[in-house]
């Protein structure tokens, strides 16, 4: 297990870049898809550290 400490605007980067490699694969590659998909489920959600 590796662990990885990322900034915010770090974290919403990684998030589009794997959004954008899901969208660049088709059905014939199932496997990336899903690996793609679980990778993004372990990333927490980005919070507004701007807010409020």
């Amino acid at each position: 297990m590796y662990t990885i400490e990322l900034q915010a605007e770090e974290l919403q980067l990684l998030r589009s870049a794997l959004r954008s490699y899901l969208q660049a694969f088709g059905h014939n590659e199932a496997d990336l898809v899903q690996a793609a998909k679980k990778v993004m489920l372990k990333l927490p959600e980005v919070v507004d550290s701007k807010a409020g």
